[in-house]
């Protein structure tokens, strides 16, 4: 006990009031151990927009919890409210196109962070639970997204909700108890609005949670790097801080003049003007989409004249990705390696944006047999191409070192 109080003595006495906020609760060492972590040294801006996704998540947070404050779950005064913000809140129009234009940019930034994931092998051994739990934060994005899209209750709101929730009822024999659990009635109506909100609020808090882990799962083996070769010295690393930390900050200013640039000169550019109608059971939209982020998703399951096969499918282009460690076994990580792969790769990025202007697209030809090419590319290249170029693929010779990667560069 007497050790004890001369340790807490003698930090006090040196530091003050931090010495006795670090003795008890040691958040600057912990700090100090972040600006430390060594990563290696060959990472390029494709390894910043795992940041920039946190920065877009705080951000959608701080604006969630403003808009809550004023907002209404009910389906008398939801648009209202919505205009009351927009018009007789101080700057609520200002924090209301932050959050929609963010959700956006959110996404733009995670897709790209999927994609490089993919590129550079990011899901193989070890970083697989790295891979795996960010699926699970991919998957909470889009629950959380589409209950976000619900609230202001517009046109688009209210038809979008009545039929994605109607997806469920393919399920055999429990499909209808699900949509009838969802809606909290038997239509879309005042509880599933509440329901919605209720969700929407609360979901950003547990992809903070999941984010927590995926930090935790990544820092167990460290960052991947362009080159897939594996730290082997100290001098394969350098400090997290000060290099990547001022990187990062160069992306976060970027990020910033983009999502302004689209508040200020062009807020609803990324939305669709139905929303902007207050929502109305008897009139039905002439085209029902959702938001841009989940058209390709959206492509294929319109895609399929079977409704139980395409929301299979649907949910399927996600569950793919968490067979991937197994269905990519080749020994190079990196696809800067892999000639053949490269090409595939890109072949597979184009159809996904394919995809994505598809599933905007009015259900009729040719868009409907463009959409089952597409469709049908994008399983091929997961379930065929990537296990036959593992087995078949003659890559690149490997740097012996990381640091030899860096010397290629220069």
């Amino acid at each position: 006990m007497q050790d004890d109080d001369d340790k807490i003595k003698n930090a006090e006495e040196k530091n003050g009031i931090l010495g006795w906020i670090e003795y008890r609760l040691p958040i600057f060492s912990f700090l100090k151990h972040i600006a430390s972590y060594q990563v290696p040294k060959n990472l390029n801006y494709a390894w910043n927009f795992g940041s920039l996704a946190g920065i877009a998540l705080i951000l959608q947070i701080i604006t969630g919890i403003v808009l809550a404050m004023h907002y209404t779950p009910h389906v008398d005064h939801a648009f209202n409210s919505v205009e009351r913000i927009m018009r007789d809140v101080s700057y609520g129009w200002l924090i209301r196109y932050t959050h929609a234009v963010g959700a956006s940019l959110f996404f733009i930034v995670v897709y790209a962070h999927i994609m490089r994931g993919l590129y550079y092998g990011s899901y193989k051994k070890p970083r697989e639970m790295v891979w795996f739990v960010g699926i699970f934060i991919f998957f909470a994005m889009m629950a959380t997204a589409f209950m976000g899209y619900v609230l202001p209750w517009g046109q688009m709101s209210f038809w979008g909700a009545t039929v994605i929730t109607q997806l469920f009822s393919a399920i055999p024999i429990v499909g209808n108890k699900i949509v009838i659990w969802l809606w909290g009635g038997f239509s879309v109506e005042n509880p599933t609005l509440n329901r919605f909100f209720a969700l929407h609020y609360l979901l950003p808090f547990i992809i903070i949670a999941l984010a927590m882990l995926h930090v935790i799962a990544l820092h167990r083996f460290g960052s991947g790097n362009p080159s897939g070769v594996e730290i082997k010295s100290s001098k394969d690393t350098i400090p997290l801080y000060p290099y990547y930390i001022v990187k990062d900050c160069i992306t976060f200013g970027l990020f910033l003049i983009v999502l302004f640039a689209f508040v200020f000169y062009a807020p609803n550019y990324l939305g669709h003007s139905d929303n902007y109608i207050e929502a109305d059971p008897m009139t039905t939209p002439m085209h029902i989409v959702p938001e841009w982020y989940f058209l390709p998703f959206y492509a294929m399951l319109r895609s399929i004249p079977n409704k139980l096969i395409g929301v299979v499918t649907m949910f399927a282009s996600i569950f793919v990705w968490f067979l991937l460690p197994w269905l990519d076994k080749s020994k190079v990580r990196s696809g800067a390696y892999r000639p053949v792969f490269k090409v595939f790769f890109w072949i597979f990025a184009v159809n996904f944006f394919l995809l994505g202007w598809l599933g905007g697209q009015e259900v009729k030809e040719p868009y409907i047999t463009l959409s089952r090419f597409s469709t049908l590319y994008y399983f091929t290249y997961f379930a065929i191409i990537l296990p036959l170029l593992s087995k078949y693929e003659k890559p690149k010779m490997l740097p012996k070192t990381l640091s030899d990667t860096v010397s290629e560069m220069k």
